[in-house]
């Protein structure tokens, strides 16, 4: 992992991609107990002029160049496989924008906030992304009052209290 943060750091001083926040599963295990997950979604703000079905491209052409295998929607970087997900509405970037600075193993990156995880959970609905709400409520890594402000900020507190059910103890 501590080589796949340096290499994203790079991207970024290269000038791949603005910025990125680690997003999904490895974003949560940050705030929660560990559990298992394959794989690292990095959120990335890209500016570009290449049409959206293109956006990743200049990310996947770096990465290739340097010896990195693409497989499917992930790029194996040391090991790791890597999903880029471009930042795709308003509470994405937001997430990007507000993430929170940490160090890995003396790497300094970004993760997502956990009011902004949530939020993007909800937002998706899946299953799974139900379950994982439950346990940032249930394990207190969540301010109520932060991620009310941002549901109410990207339109999803009707959704979150149609859904409340689901998640809550």
């Amino acid at each position: 992992m501590k080589e796949t943060l340096k290499l994203l750091n790079k991207m970024v001083k290269d000038g791949v991609f603005e910025e990125y926040a680690i997003g999904g599963a490895v974003a949560a295990i940050y705030y929660l107990e560990p559990f298992d997950t394959a794989d690292l979604d990095v959120f990335v703000q890209v500016n570009t002029a290449e049409s959206d079905l293109m956006i990743l491209a200049p990310i996947y052409k770096y990465l290739i160049e340097r010896g990195y295998e693409a497989k499917g929607e992930f790029v194996y970087i040391e090991g790791l496989p890597v999903q880029f997900l471009p930042v795709f509405n308003p509470l994405t970037e937001e997430a990007v924008e507000k993430a929170i600075i940490i160090k890995f193993s003396r790497v300094t990156t970004r993760v997502m906030r956990p009011e902004h995880l949530v939020a993007i959970m909800l937002d998706t609905g899946r299953p799974k992304d139900y379950l994982r709400i439950g346990m940032f409520l249930e394990q207190g890594a969540v301010d109520r009052r932060r991620l009310n402000a941002v549901l109410k900020r990207h339109g999803l507190m009707k959704k979150w209290k149609d859904n409340e059910y689901r998640f809550e103890p």
